[in-house]
């Protein structure tokens, strides 16, 4: 599986993927339900549908 297909992002991944947003905006938008995390043992991920989504809902806020 290529790390392009990878369905759990890690947390620092998923900041930077969100262009270097910082850990405490990360977990803003997990509490408001903008963003699903999931943990295996004590290690959390987003989840690479969830970050799609919620990049796809910024830029249809954005063009509208």
């Amino acid at each position: 599986m290529d790390s392009d297909d990878r369905l759990l992002v890690p947390i620092p991944d998923a900041c930077k993927a969100l262009g270097g947003v910082g850990r405490t905006t990360l977990y803003e938008r997990v509490n408001a339900g903008d963003l699903v995390k999931v943990n295996i043992g004590r290690r959390g991920f987003i989840t690479a549908k969830s970050l799609a989504a919620y990049v796809d809902r910024l830029s249809e806020a954005a063009s509208a």
